[in-house]
């Protein structure tokens, strides 16, 4: 439903429209003003300052800087000569385990045990061969896994005992394998 308009003044017919208020004038220098707009009287001319004009100051003196710069190289040491493959080799082997411990871990290995006439090495290495002989891969889980612990508990504590059972288990892992097992994998072909 549209709203009612009220006017806010009527105004009979015939009598004339009160004049509107002048419009303000227009900025000075407007381009095209229509003709009921005035243009705004130019603005008054700046007047010229009425200060004096600042007094310059003096000249400084000469300004003298001296800058002293003394070079001091430090010397330098002569390069290490670079190490050969072995000695990188020799290395890492004696910085992961001390040669004196590696040797008597692998002389502990494969030393006989007494009123046996078979070392430890020997004796693990029948055992994973006699697991093979059931299955392959039993040989391999048995042979592998105890040397990935005994391996580990080496990472750990890098004991005399963890090198040995290292050296033990890794003599065991060559008495499961079989070299033929590679042609078997890769061909299917069994002897």
């Amino acid at each position: 439903m549209p709203k009612e308009v009220t006017p806010s003044a009527v105004y009979p017919a015939g009598t004339p429209i009160p004049t509107a208020p002048p419009l303000p004038a227009a900025p000075h220098g407007t381009p095209n003003l229509p003709p009921w707009r005035t243009a705004a009287p130019p603005p008054p001319p700046p007047t010229a300052p009425t200060t004096p004009p600042p007094v310059a100051a003096p000249d400084p003196g000469p300004i003298e800087h001296h800058v002293t710069v003394e070079l001091v190289y430090p010397e330098q040491p002569e390069p290490e000569p670079e190490p050969g493959r072995w000695e990188r080799l020799w290395g890492s082997v004696t910085g992961f385990v001390s040669p004196w411990k590696a040797v008597g871990a692998l002389a502990a290995a494969v030393i006989p045990i007494p009123w046996t006439g078979y070392s430890a090495a020997v004796t693990w290495a029948y055992m994973t061969s006699e697991a093979r002989e059931m299955h392959p891969a039993f040989g391999y889980a048995l042979a592998a896994g105890a040397f990935a612990i005994a391996v580990r508990r080496f990472v750990q504590r890098r004991s005399l005992l963890a090198l040995w059972a290292t050296a033990v288990t890794l003599f065991g892992f060559v008495g499961a394998a079989d070299w033929f097992d590679v042609v078997v994998i890769i061909t299917g072909v069994h002897r």
